[in-house]
């Protein structure tokens, strides 16, 4: 390994070793709850970007935290459930190195190789122990034997909060497929009535029939339990032909299930199984039984399939089930997918721009060639990446889906997708068609929570084998958990010398290494999601998810973080308690979202739901995959790829049209926001204008009634007075508030003469008097009322009135009435010294009629009449 050997000869390690430990304060924000550090290593230096620091490990993952800037370094840290292997590395010498250097201790390397295509080497501290301690750590928490000892259940936090758990949903799912047709109807009691062709069957509610397939299941309603039952016998492992998706138009079906078991002789039939596979070919028009074309899709290639023979398999003959066709898709088993996958992460490793020797493809070998130093190395890294068979593999996956939609949409047959077992190449199969059939499935919830649930967790994909984790046996004691593979697989050792790029994987004779996988180990989920992922390419409007977040997806999965993928059937799940002790990534997934809203990563900003409303049927041209960047280059290629991000993990949000569009989106939506406020405020002052409109219309309302109650008031004391001076007395206007500030005035000041009484009354103006003073509401007058001397009036006047008014003389004087000679009793009381308040004497009601034509000319038969008021004055 020349490029590690000579940076390791010249690399200046005291510069580093001053590193301070990890203390719980600067892990604040980093470690998530219930993770503890195990171990700790101080100067340890990333190889590939050479980054000193931190290295961590603990009971969850590989923490990698940089000297300078104090932040977790992306490509050294890594879940330990990701790491697919780990060794101790010894770099070669320089062969350019001086003599004098052949004494020196050689510098510790340990590789990490994960399940996620990154290969990263720490260097350590010459004359230290700190390799070995993180390296026995590793050894201790990567391979758990049992599986509560996994980090998934040693969280606090409610498991699955808010969900429903995953029976309800199949259900749910099971009857949106078979209740979506132009049969269903709801009964009298309200109940909805299913397809009457088909049927939910709990045959398998006790998972007798089939430990791997969920309790309930969609069957024809022709086909009793027993005879599903019977008919399970003839399938491997009992995975009997179940329906997974049904045509709403069309009524043709996605069925699947093993292989047929006939036995080596390939002559063994099942009555039971061929009645089960013909009524999914059957359907209803107009009361008549009609068949319809049946095609067998057997994902295997053709000689594999006869290799299964020998073990009592194989595949079924188109003799035995009526109007049918069989047809070999051709697609590898579980170990060609995992040494194709190690093949590419060599590949991305070698000629990347980071790579794990810490030296960079464009100078290795001395040149400055494109793809491995040289021009000679161009054919071969064009060739290395075709020899990994990764594109292959994947272009073959799609174009059998491709081929099992289209024979359902456009030719209205059904399928019956099946391989050895029915979990793996079945199970991408299915799933990829549906995704093509179903626009529901290219949605959020579609695919998180009916198609992912359906055909990967509830029918059984060994989630446990292929990501090489303990799972449960049901057959013991429920603390036990075993692996169904050995711990020490097929994956060897390999050197970080570049001789070849498959030296990373060798066969299952080589020597084992103690971090290797289980030979069950293989990356079938992440090659259907980068088959997914190869479909967004193609039609970018049709999906609601963006690539991030099947990244995102991806890495959830890998690290075995949550419940929902840990064990290999529903059966182990609801046995070990998973949901109830585990974190749903549904809900992980869902609240990211949530905070951030439609402008998050994972929002594909293309989506729309018109346009792709029906099938998605690509054309076989433009079937052929190219590396997937988000996930192939990610760590390979940070700086070329990644122009402009910090982290590689910002190349995984998309590519540069992607991420502008993504900016663009936010400006808007951040504009929108501002928009919104805006009208808010313009809607704030409308309502306060409209406010202040209604309070100044109710102000002139009041005024004009104050105006018109003030005139009325004037109307009267101007009455009273003209009735008071008849009686020949004068009046005196009093200011009490002006009186007790000033004193007293005099009678002269304030007497008001017959001709300059009407002048002189205040005028009713927006509370300004006559005179140009302001009107007080607050003001009280005093009115006194005296007899003019001055007056001509006659003697007998008074006299003849109360005469002629009461008939009799003044009671309250025993000598008769003396007036004018002496004063009058009567109108000493009631007129003379009158003093009143001036708002009590508004209120006095004199009518006009009391001073009409006839009473002025007679004033004998005059009479003053009031109101009784409660100020007493009458």
């Amino acid at each position: 390994m020349e490029g590690v050997s000579s940076w390791l000869d010249g690399h200046d390690w005291t510069s580093v070793e001053s590193g301070s430990p990890a203390s719980s304060h600067c892990l604040d924000g980093i470690l998530l709850q219930s993770e503890d550090i195990i171990a700790e290593g101080r100067a340890v230096v990333l190889v590939n970007i050479d980054a000193p620091g931190t290295l961590l490990v603990t009971n969850f993952r590989l923490i990698f935290i940089g000297e300078g800037s104090k932040q977790v370094i992306g490509l050294g840290t890594i879940p330990l459930a990701t790491i697919e292997k780990l060794s101790k590395q010894q770099p070669l010498r320089s062969s350019s190195a001086p003599r004098t250097r052949d004494r020196a201790p050689l510098r510790r390397l340990l590789q990490i190789v994960g399940k996620d295509m990154r290969v990263c080497v720490f260097g350590f501290r010459p004359h230290s122990k700190q390799r070995r301690s993180i390296y026995d750590a590793l050894l201790r928490v990567i391979r758990p034997l049992r599986l509560w000892d996994m980090f998934a259940f040693s969280s606090h936090v409610p498991a699955f909060v808010g969900q429903t758990d995953a029976q309800s949903r199949l259900r749910s799912e099971y009857l949106r497929i078979i209740g979506g047709t132009g049969a269903t109807r709801l009964n009298g009691s309200g109940s909805l009535k299913l397809d009457i062709h088909y049927r939910l069957s709990d045959a398998n509610a006790d998972y007798t029939m089939c430990p791997t397939y969920p309790s309930l299941f969609v069957v024809p309603a022709s086909v009793s339990d027993d005879e599903v039952q019977q008919a399970a016998i003839f399938r491997a492992r009992g995975r009997v032909p179940v329906l997974c998706w049904l045509h709403p138009e069309n009524g043709a079906v996605l069925v699947r299930s093993s292989q047929p078991l006939i036995g080596i002789m390939m002559n063994s039939r099942s009555n039971a199984d061929e009645k089960l596979v013909a009524t999914f070919c059957t359907s209803i028009s107009q009361k008549h039984f009609q068949r319809r074309k049946l095609y067998i899709a057997d994902a295997r290639p053709r000689k594999n399939a006869l290799a299964n023979g020998a073990m009592g398999g194989g595949s079924e003959s188109s003799a035995n089930y009526f109007h049918s066709e069989v047809v070999f898709l051709g697609i590898d088993n579980i170990h060609a997918m995992r040494d194709s996958l190690g093949r590419l992460r060599d590949y991305v490793d070698v000629h990347g721009a980071a790579s794990s020797d810490g030296s960079s493809s464009l100078l290795r070998s001395g040149g400055w060639g494109w793809g491995g130093g040289n021009l000679s190395s161009m054919t071969a890294a064009v060739s290395a990446l075709g020899d990994s068979g990764w594109l292959m593999h994947a272009h073959g996956i799609l174009a059998g889906a491709a081929w099992i939609a289209a024979r359902i949409s456009l030719e209205g047959a059904s399928v019956l997708v099946h391989c050895s077992d029915g979990w793996d190449r079945t199970t991408q199969l299915i799933s990829l068609a549906g995704l093509m059939l179903d626009p529901y499935y290219r949605t959020f919830q579609g695919f998180q929570q009916a198609l992912v649930e359906k055909d990967w967790l509830a029918f059984g994909h060994p989630f446990a084998d292929r990501l090489a984790m303990p799972t449960f046996s049901g057959s013991c004691n429920p603390t036990v958990e075993v692996f169904r593979g050995s711990l020490s697989g097929s994956v060897g050792p390999s050197s970080p010398i570049r001789t070849a790029p498959a030296s990373s994987f060798t066969s299952s004779t080589s020597s084992q290494s103690p971090g290797a996988v289980s030979s069950n180990y293989s990356p079938i989920f992440v090659q259907w999601v980068d088959c997914v992922a190869q479909l967004l390419r193609l039609y970018p409007r049709a999906f609601e998810f963006s690539s991030a977040y099947l990244v995102e997806l991806l890495d959830c999965v890998l690290s075995c973080r949550f419940g929902n993928f840990l064990c290999n059937s529903e059966k182990e799940r609801l046995q070990a308690g998973v949901s109830k002790a585990c974190e749903c990534v549904w809900k992980h997934l869902d609240d990211q979202r949530s905070l951030v809203g439609p402008e998050h990563d994972h929002f594909n900003l293309f989506y729309n739901s018109e346009l792709h409303s029906g099938a998605l049927l690509p054309p076989a041209a433009t079937l052929a995959p190219i590396l997937w960047p988000q996930f192939h280059l990610r760590w390979a290629c940070p700086s070329d790829m990644l122009t402009g991000y910090s982290t590689p993990t910002a190349w995984a949000q998309g590519g540069e049209l992607e991420m502008q569009a993504r900016l663009l989106a936010r400006r808007i939506t951040s504009m929108e926001l501002g928009k919104e406020s805006a009208e808010e405020k313009v809607k704030d002052l409308v309502s306060g204008v409209q406010s202040m409109t209604q309070q100044l219309q109710a102000e002139k309302e009041a005024r004009k009634s104050a105006v018109a109650f003030a005139a009325r008031a004037h109307k009267e004391a101007a009455a009273l007075r003209r009735a008071v001076e008849t009686l020949g007395c004068k009046i005196r206007f009093t200011n009490l508030k002006s009186s007790m500030s000033q004193g007293e005035a005099s009678d002269e000041d304030t007497e008001i003469n017959d001709r300059e009484k009407a002048s002189e009354l205040p005028t009713i103006d927006q509370g300004a008097t006559n005179d140009g003073s302001s009107f007080d509401e607050q003001d009280q007058f005093s009115v006194s009322v005296s007899l003019d001397s001055e007056a001509d009036i006659p003697a007998n006047h008074f006299r003849k009135t109360c005469q002629q008014e009461y008939g009799t003389s003044c009671s309250k004087n025993r000598e008769g009435c003396k007036w004018p000679q002496n004063g009058c009793s009567r109108m000493g009381s009631g007129l003379l010294g009158l003093r009143a308040n001036f708002d009590a004497l508004e209120q006095l009601s004199i009518l006009d009629s009391y001073f009409d034509v006839e009473h002025v000319q007679n004033p004998s038969t005059y009479s003053y009449h009031n109101k009784s008021h409660p100020s007493g004055v009458t």
